[in-house]
């Protein structure tokens, strides 16, 4: 395993819920990168634009690079998210943590 994901659920979740809504953002995170080996590193790309220049760039900023890994980014999280999240309403104020 190149990268962990942790959830954190501020609602009452049982800890297999929560193993389960872990592995189910994995799995989805994963087939929109292409690779596990994949999700560390565009992760790291993502987190440094976003220091450069905040949670939503003008896609003008960036370069065609940036905007990519960006843009894939947020298409794959949001992908995860729906997988793990999707059936469990009661854990939408949920938020992962990814260590790679």
């Amino acid at each position: 395993m190149s990268y962990t994901v942790k959830l954190y659920a501020f609602e009452d979740a049982s800890p297999a819920q929560l193993q389960a809504a872990e592995q189910r953002f994995r799995q989805a995170l994963e087939a929109a990168l292409g690779d596990e080996s994949l999700v560390a590193p565009v992760h790291a790309a993502y987190r440094r634009i976003v220091a450069l220049y905040g949670e939503t760039p003008a896609d003008d900023v960036l370069s065609p690079e940036e905007l990519e890994i960006f843009s894939q980014w947020q298409a794959a999280e949001s992908a995860a998210l729906t997988a793990a999240l999707g059936p469990n309403r009661y854990m939408g104020d949920a938020q992962f943590e990814i260590r790679g």
